[in-house]
């Protein structure tokens, strides 16, 4: 029988799924105490059961072992307080070694078994050096990780225009590819400005509404259809599927908008 699984949630909204051989009794929110990359790591339950069997999972999930316990969170805290220092010590070393990376966060294993240095760059960095100084202070394993730009939103976290979570940081759990033709097919106007996040890539709520995008223009005539009219003939200039109106360009650039049903029987009369 397969053991109940559970999703974890560590610092940089990193989320992993958990096996619970065990049957500790867990809800959302608990703190644990789970396997991890030679020791033990400390995150907390973001969701139990058949929410996180539904997800995609890559590999072999490790195990929970424990809940944890008071002791366990002052010393996390006490970990993300090494960690503040860490981050200035490894932007000072960045800058001895003269490197082009940007630092974005440090974490602690639990058990401090090892210490990862987040970073940008536009280009690989050779930070051999760089490593052999920061475990020669921190005498524990050392790991750089270049990741991207997205990543980087993911882990520092942060507010949308639209006011709410970046998508990154609450339910979203691979990143796609996303191109200015989405916007294109949606009928925005290619504001660099409007159309990227505050990663500075495309926003990924782009790929979440095309689907809907496509499904709903398939009522409407293409841009630039010509189309007679009572008032004589004009142009499709615009939709807007939202109000389901239709904006119509006349001569001398007069702009009209009908409803999409009127439009439909002028098309076909």
């Amino acid at each position: 029988m397969t053991p109940e699984i559970l999703e974890v949630s560590f610092k940089g909204n990193k989320r992993v799924p958990y096996f619970n051989p065990k049957e500790i009794k867990v809800k959302p929110g608990d703190y644990v105490i789970v396997e991890a990359d030679k020791g033990i790591d400390l995150g907390r339950v973001s969701k139990i059961g058949r929410l996180v069997a539904l997800s995609r999972i890559k590999g072999e999930p490790k195990n929970l072992i424990r809940k944890a316990v008071e002791e366990d969170l002052l010393k996390l805290q006490e970990n993300r307080e090494l960690e503040l220092k860490a981050f200035a010590v490894g932007r000072e070393k960045i800058g001895k070694h003269n490197l082009q990376m940007k630092l974005v966060d440090v974490e602690y294993q639990f058990d401090k078994n090892k210490l990862t240095f987040y970073f940008t760059s536009e280009k690989r960095v050779d930070f051999r050096q760089l490593v052999k100084d920061l475990a020669a202070k921190y005498r524990t394993r050392i790991e750089l990780r270049q990741i991207g730009v997205r990543d980087e939103a993911r882990r520092l976290g942060g507010l949308g225009v639209c006011g709410k979570p970046l998508c990154c940081t609450t339910f979203m759990e691979n990143f796609e590819p996303i191109s200015t033709q989405y916007a294109k097919e949606q009928h925005l106007p290619l504001n660099p400005g409007k159309l990227t996040g505050i990663c500075g890539r495309l926003k990924c709520c782009l790929l979440f509404e095309k689907e809907f995008y496509e499904e709903a223009v398939k009522k409407y005539p293409p841009l630039e259809t010509k189309i007679k009219t009572p008032q004589g003939t004009a142009f499709i200039d615009r939709i807007d599927i939202f109000r389901e109106r239709v904006y119509l360009r006349f001569p001398d650039d007069i702009i009209e908008d009908r409803p999409i049903e009127e439009v439909q029987k002028w098309l076909h009369s």
